[in-house]
């Protein structure tokens, strides 16, 4: 069977061309005449088999098969230039991690997650993507992430091989601005019965779970909103639309940033985080770190008593 090998130095134009979006400057970065580069991007696409590029105005822009030849060309470019910097003796820079964030998670308890790979005393240069689920392990399975932060393990029947590692839990913390906090916190939780609530979209995991909690002690809360982005979410508890839930374990920053107050906590919800990978075993050494603080602190999360506001 006959071996077929890609023409590296016609991948390369394709790069240059790629981030220059012009075959014209690409010619001048390369020391070369237009038309060659341009021959030689032909060729990349017969052996391709498709169109790389399109027209935008007086640009060109990469097709959906091209977006997927760059990932790959960026990818081999860099690590070349790694190799170089290695075999040289000179430092390669800050290690890249690339993270996804599902757009439910909140960003606090995000930035508490990553902060051990901050602490790396090598360096790091931290990449955050947000997006949806679907989307981001879409991105995952390709290797364009690291791994991917949410709050629920990857569900049966998906066609992306990964998996799940679970970094911690805690319960819930239910927040407000003090003017509707303060009357609640007697009789919590039976006070929430009635009131207007922000609460996740009907999709999502901790929904589902304050649904049936709800559902057991009787509480029918109005829904005021519902949201699939955390951070709006919070938004609107702090212009004082209603009642939200956020993970105990980041209730204290919460409460600082948004000013609302605490009404009260459940444990019987409980907010669950994961750190999705395609290894079973991780070795990317931020991953690695993050894994190795939330064995040390799990289960350790230490919730201080909630504080009164002004009578």
């Amino acid at each position: 069977m006959k071996m077929e090998w890609l023409n590296y130095h016609h991948l390369h134009y394709f790069w240059v061309v790629a981030k220059e979006e012009s075959i014209t400057r690409a010619g001048e970065k390369l020391r070369l005449a237009p038309s060659t580069v341009s021959m030689q991007i032909n060729r990349l696409e017969e052996f391709l088999g498709d169109k790389l590029f399109r027209r935008a105005g007086r640009n060109l822009e990469l097709t959906d098969f091209g977006r997927v030849v760059f990932r790959y060309a960026d990818e081999i470019f860099a690590l070349g230039l790694e190799l170089l910097d290695t075999v040289r003796g000179r430092s390669t820079g800050p290690l890249r991690f690339e993270v996804g964030i599902v757009d439910m998670l909140p960003k606090l308890m995000a930035r508490r997650i990553l902060e051990p790979a901050l602490a790396l005393s090598e360096g790091l240069r931290l990449v955050c993507h947000e997006g949806k689920e679907k989307q981001l392990l879409a991105e995952l399975a390709i290797h364009n992430l690291d791994i991917v932060l949410t709050d629920t393990p990857v569900k049966s029947g998906m066609s992306v091989k990964a998996y799940s590692h679970l970094l911690g839990e805690c319960g819930v913390t239910f927040c407000a601005v003090e003017s509707l906090a303060g009357p609640l916190r007697q009789g919590f939780p039976l006070s929430l019965n009635n009131m207007r609530m922000l609460l996740p979209t009907p999709m999502s995991a901790l929904r589902g779970s304050l649904d049936q909690w709800f559902s057991s002690l009787g509480i029918r809360p109005e829904v005021a909103g519902e949201f699939d982005d955390h951070a709006l979410l919070k938004v609107f508890g702090q212009a004082g639309d209603g009642i939200f839930t956020v993970p105990s374990i980041i209730e204290q920053e919460v409460c600082r940033q948004h000013n609302v107050a605490i009404i009260g906590r459940s444990d019987a919800v409980r907010e669950r985080f994961y750190a999705i990978s395609v290894e079973r075993i991780i070795k990317h050494p931020a991953v690695v770190a993050i894994w190795n603080a939330a064995r040390e602190f799990r289960g350790q999360w230490n919730i201080s008593p909630i504080p009164q506001g002004p009578e």
